[in-house]
């Protein structure tokens, strides 16, 4: 194993201006103690310390362009022109991330009249040649995609600089359709406009690729001109010949570039730690001068741990020990265990014989309870509820970060590998042999053990021990008990559904070409356009740089001057529905007739659940389309239905409690339509009955707009008024209720002292930027202080009501099943004989879940299918 030779070669001209890019709204945040921007050396610095935990390189390289003039300005003196100013905010920081690397140990190399592309390249092929084991690009550029080979693989920074798409032979091949030649060969074909590559006229990625999937190449496809028939595309070929062969040389790397340095001088040797200590310092890295400072102290050791094949003895068992359970991907309700270990700082026991578990004595401390649960019950083990969740304690003290266990190992100076080092990414993920993948599994036990104790200080400091005790882990057992239910989904109304579709899809596309006058590809943006910018002239309201814009806002707004705007819109919407809830859910129906969601926990700052694997919270209501995708959804038996309750207008009755609004709370209190009321007060209308339908919906959008902080421009799209009449709203708004404006007003103002904002239930929201000096990114914050409150207090009054109504349904010895959770929306499947009696128990629960300065009320709907209880 410690001879394996791995290459790590990276392009640090395009990763640096892509980290710039990166964090360029939180520039203002990236300031060092000198006053230098830093915004590109931290994300430069943040990828690279990623790349390197994940690839464990024994060579590195960074390469950086040596200037603009290079051989190919000479063979094309327009190569790379028209380019934007480099920012100076940019170039102020390129000294110091060569500063860094120099830090880090790594090599670093430029080459006057080359580019970092041919750097690279010749040093991957040096190292093809060689004896290396594997080699890894990293760039912000797919042009390098061309140098995969099967021991070459190019990661492409995505996102910025967070996240890489992973280029292999066999994955260019299964996205375009292309060799690594062909690549090179499209380039040339259909030109780089951000390195201004010309190209062949008129020809772009998609007919570039068909060209090459018929003919093998540039040269087969010239070769084979005078074949094809006569058509613009082959006079602008002929016409563009020459520029096309200049292209594909351009655009080819150099892989014999004359490089002054060997693969021996990019040995990597590890880090610098007196210069990175004090580059930290001077940059104002404080968190990472603490990993710095913690790992020049720690010295990584073999861990103890003991291999249990048949029988867990007594002694190696106590309650207050940590359980955690692996599986290799994140779908659990498919994924298969691999292997689980257990244990405290008196010792720690690893498995991988799932049979141990059925008469196991689980501790009171896992990670991921709702995980160990569920996997568990497929193999009919029970998993009784713990008392501590390293995860979902770790979620409520911070959410910035992600809550892997190697994270959580980080934020208290501990080592854990992450588990992308350990099995792979992608297609290369794999259960690694035993030795590896147990020790593994030893120190995630390690590092859950050490950090209960900080992770208990930092929640009991912030007054959330309670929030985690009473409400996340006992929603966590209530979760796991509705995933494993399932909900009941007909495929046979789906595919009903599913042709009825494909009819009206079938049909708009008829009325649109009619409209059109003409063939296309609705689905393709740039004919879209054409067709409505060019052909019938429509006024273009926005632009993209490849073309028109032809999002949803432009054509709503394009809709009211031609049906066929209309028609397209409809065409969209339907054809979303198609593959996302009826192709999509169709494919998620298991064995057992049923769709398990998973409902994430410790992901939103609100506190709100999502849902994947399927995503049941989107499926679209306002569409009478996709509500009909709720039919499929049907009770277990047919003595059974659907029950929906769902709170009415609960964030506007948290909002009436958090800011004591008397005006809001006497509306609430009488029972009044609260639209209805604000258009009267804001409207300026004596009675109920005069308020027309129009105004209410008006004052409805008021009521949400203004407390999520929506502008008068904001409110005059939405409304489709004036910005003048929208101003004139939301100033009148605050006049009549002043306590509602009290309430941002000063709920801004703690934020900017406090730095967060909490729940009616201390659930905590950070605001870093709250006093950020960028007038968009601190205007964001303000509305994220007025909005978190409440939207994350009525998320937790919804948990305390699901872990209530879960205690009652037991308690009362019913045989209702609580199934789903949708937003303000509870879904339970009733036995027909309970129905009465669990209706009033639901509705009561919900209710009295907190008791609030107005009334919580429920509407309850039931049915044979979601749709018709909703």
């Amino acid at each position: 194993m410690t001879n394996i030779k791995k290459l790590l070669l990276i392009d640090g001209s395009s990763i640096a201006y892509r980290a710039f890019f990166a964090l360029y709204t939180q520039i203002d945040r990236f300031i060092s103690p000198s006053g230098l921007h830093n915004n590109a050396i931290y994300a430069f610095h943040t990828m690279l310390r990623n790349v390197l935990a994940t690839e464990q390189p024994t060579h590195v390289l960074v390469a950086f362009d040596a200037g603009k003039t290079t051989f190919r300005t000479e063979m094309y003196a327009d190569y790379k022109g028209g380019r934007a100013k480099t920012p100076d905010e940019f170039r102020e920081q390129l000294p110091f991330i060569k500063e860094m690397l120099a830090a880090q140990g790594i090599k670093q190399y430029e080459l006057a009249n080359f580019e970092a592309d041919d750097i690279i390249g010749t040093l991957a092929t040096l190292a093809e040649n060689g004896d290396f084991d594997a080699i890894t690009v990293v760039s912000g550029d797919r042009d390098l995609t061309q140098l995969t080979t099967e021991k070459t693989t190019v990661a492409i920074t995505i996102k910025g600089v967070a996240e890489l798409e992973i280029y292999t032979p066999a994955y260019l091949l299964e996205k375009l359709g292309l060799t690594t030649a062909q690549f090179i060969d499209l380039k040339a074909l259909m030109g780089d406009k951000s390195d201004n590559i010309p190209g062949v006229t008129k020809i772009g990625e998609k007919t570039g690729i068909k060209l090459l999937l018929e003919y093998g190449s540039l040269q087969g496809i010239y070769d084979n001109i005078e074949q094809m028939k006569v058509s613009k595309m082959k006079e602008n070929l002929i016409n563009d010949r020459e520029q096309a062969f200049l292209s594909k040389e351009l655009a080819t790397i150099d892989l014999t570039s004359p490089i002054a340095i060997g693969l021996e001088d990019t040995i990597y040797t590890g880090v610098d730690y007196d210069k990175l200590k004090k580059f930290y310092q001077e940059m104002g890295f404080n968190k990472f001068l603490e990993e710095l400072e913690g790992a020049t102290e720690k010295v990584v050791e073999a861990i103890n741990f003991t291999v249990v094949e048949e029988t867990v003895t007594d002694d190696m068992f106590d309650e207050n020990q940590f359980f955690y359970l692996e599986i290799l991907g994140e779908d659990y309700h498919r994924d298969s265990i691999i292997g689980f270990a257990w244990g405290d700082e008196t010792g720690i026991y690893v498995s991988k014989n799932i049979a141990l578990l059925k008469s196991f004595n689980f501790p009171k401390n896992t990670y991921d309870f709702k995980k160990n649960k569920v996997l568990l019950a497929r193999h009919a083990i029970a998993y009784p509820v713990v008392e501590f969740d390293t995860m979902l304690a770790k979620y409520l003290y911070s959410t910035i970060e992600n809550n892997k266990i190697s994270t959580i190992a980080g934020l208290f100076g501990l080592d854990l590998p992450d588990d992308d080092v350990i099995y792979g990414k992608g297609v290369k993920r794999a259960v690694p042999f035993d030795e590896i993948l147990f020790d593994h599994l030893a120190r995630k036990i390690d590092v859950l053990v050490k950090t209960k104790a900080p992770l208990t200080d930092k929640l009991r400091e912030n007054d959330q021990e309670k929030l985690l005790s009473d409400m996340e882990l006992p929603l966590a057992n209530v979760l796991a008990k509705m995933e494993i239910a399932g909900i009941k989904v007909s495929g046979g109304v789906l595919s009903e559904i599913g042709i009825e579709n494909e009819k009206v899809i079938e049909n708009l596309t008829a009325e649109i070409y009619e409209l059109a006058g003409e063939v296309f590809n609705i689905n393709s943006p740039k004919q879209l356009g054409v067709i409505l910018f060019e052909k019938m002239g429509l006024p273009i309201i926005k632009k993209t740089k490849t073309g028109y814009s032809t999002a949803v806002d432009v054509l709503e707004q394009l809709a009211p001057q031609a049906p066929i705007v209309d028609k397209i819109l409809k065409f969209r919407q339907i054809s979303k529905i198609q593959s996302t809830y009826v192709t999509g859910l169709l494919g998620e129906i298991m064995a057992d007739g049923k769709i398990h969601t998973r409902y994430i926990q410790d992901l939103t700052q609100t506190g709100r659940l999502s849902s994947v694997n399927p995503n049941l919270q989107n499926i679209p209501v306002r569409l009478a389309e996709g509500r009909k995708i709720r039919k499929a959804f049907i009770p277990e038996n047919a003595s059974s239905v659907l029950l929906s309750s769902d709170y009415s207008q609960i964030e506007l009755r948290v909002l009436a409690h958090i800011s004591g609004d008397e005006h809001l709370i006497s509306a609430f209190n009488n029972g009044a339509d609260i639209h209805t009321s604000t258009a009267m007060r804001v409207f300026g209308i004596e009675k109920a009955e005069d308020v027309t339908p129009n105004d209410r919906r008006n004052a409805k959008a008021v009521n949400f707009g203004v407390v999520y902080g929506i502008s008068d421009f904001g409110l005059s799209n939405n409304l489709g008024i004036s910005r003048k009449a929208a101003k004139n709203y939301i100033d009148t708004y605050f006049e009549r209720y002043p306590d509602i404006k009290n309430y941002m007003g000063n709920t801004i103002r703690e934020a900017k002292d406090k730095g967060f904002v909490e729940t009616l239930y201390h659930r905590r929201r950070n605001l870093p930027d709250i006093n950020a000096r960028n007038y968009s990114v601190r205007s964001f914050a303000e509305r994220t202080a007025i909005n978190s409150p409440i939207q994350g207090s009525a998320a937790d009054i919804l948990k305390v009501a699901m872990i209530n109504l879960d205690k009652n349904l037991t308690a009362g010895g019913f045989k209702t099943k609580m199934l789903l959770q949708v937003h303000d929306e509870i879904v339970l499947d009733v036995p027909d004989d309970e129905l009465v009696a669990v209706k009033k128990l639901v509705k009561t629960t919900m209710e009295d879940a907190i008791s609030l300065d107005v009334p919580l009320l429920v509407d309850e709907n039931s049915g044979k299918t979601w749709y018709e209880a909703k």
